[in-house]
């Protein structure tokens, strides 16, 4: 059985030899793979969004397809359509981009909310329906979607049940000056240096194993009780309108899960829960107009929320670990 710990460290050091301080991030990515979920990322444009969702493609062996969103492209040119042979007289199905084990939708707010929404049925039942026929998606199946926080000018806001189905959102900050520094000098000696450089460094089979280990670990009714509060919190701020869902509810515990397991752990821990609390609520969370107007940052309410609900004892979790031989 494969352990996700070693996978993660397998992926995080080859996609480490290109990019520079983005351990964080492939460890987000690694957990969302692990667990079927999608990922938002957001920054501002030449901090390497892209390029970190292709080198982690390559690393982990996933067919990678990236979309550009643009105001003019139609469901169709994602999904696929059914196009017309005039010599077999007959239909021929054009499978869409989307037909791929990650997608990247590249400034998916540029898209318009109709193709926006072409990803719902994707995203959600990991199938499609073209003209009436309803074609299952490769598994494994996720979808990194990119957005520019600062250029709003023909853009269109992601709407609620979008967001939503996203199971993280993670920033793509600036470099700081130490490790812009190395990316020049390692670009100095190598100008050619790209995700063409990345090997294959995990197979579907050990994925798949991954996975199962995932399922396996430990879940004590204290983490429960700890996540239920940290959502119920959410919904009774005063400066949230809507709080989380119950699919957060579930991020909550497949992240952690994950987490626990690729830093080798059976059993999860709240440092779990809270370390993913940023990532999974900050674009769940609706702000009330007050919150909006005195600009109460979404980050600076989920500390707020996390300081209200009791944290249960690290100790007292490992203990109710179950012992395994």
């Amino acid at each position: 059985m494969t352990d996700p710990s070693a996978l993660y460290e397998r992926v995080q050091s080859e996609v480490g030899t290109v990019l520079i301080g983005k351990d964080e991030l492939v460890e987000a990515l690694t957990v969302s793979l692990l667990t079927r979920g999608h990922i938002l990322l957001e920054g501002v444009p030449g901090v390497a969004k892209t390029t970190l969702a292709n080198l982690f493609a390559r690393a982990t062996g996933l067919e990678y397809n990236r979309i550009q969103m643009t105001p003019d492209i139609l469901p169709a040119d994602i999904t696929g359509t059914y196009i017309y042979r005039e010599q077999e007289g007959s239909f021929e199905l054009q499978r869409g981009p989307v037909f791929a084990n990650l997608i990247v939708a590249d400034e998916i707010n540029r898209a318009t909310p109709k193709t926006q929404s072409a990803l719902l049925e994707a995203m959600q039942e990991r199938h499609v329906t073209i003209e009436g026929n309803t074609l299952e998606l490769p598994d494994p199946f996720m979808v990194i979607a990119t957005q520019n926080p600062i250029e709003m000018e023909g853009t269109f806001e992601l709407p609620e049940a979008q967001r939503d189905r996203f199971q993280v959102k993670l920033s793509v900050d600036l470099p700081d000056r130490e490790e812009e520094g190395e990316l020049l000098e390692r670009f100095d000696a190598d100008p050619t240096l790209g995700p063409d450089g990345v090997e294959r460094v995990v197979t579907i089979e050990e994925l798949q194993e991954a996975r199962e280990v995932v399922q396996s670990v430990h879940v004590a009714d204290a983490v429960r009780e700890y996540i239920l509060d940290i959502v119920a919190a959410t919904r009774s701020n005063p400066d949230i309108d809507h709080g989380a869902s119950p699919r957060a509810s579930i991020a909550f515990l497949n992240t952690a899960k994950a987490r626990a397991a690729i830093h080798g752990r059976e059993y999860v821990i709240p440092d779990d829960v809270k370390t993913m609390a940023a990532p999974i609520l900050s674009h769940r969370l609706v702000l009330s107009t007050d919150a909006e107007l005195g600009n109460v940052s979404r980050s600076q309410v989920v500390e707020d929320v996390l300081s209200t609900v009791e944290t249960p004892s690290s100790k007292a979790v490992a203990e109710a670990a179950p012992y395994r031989e």
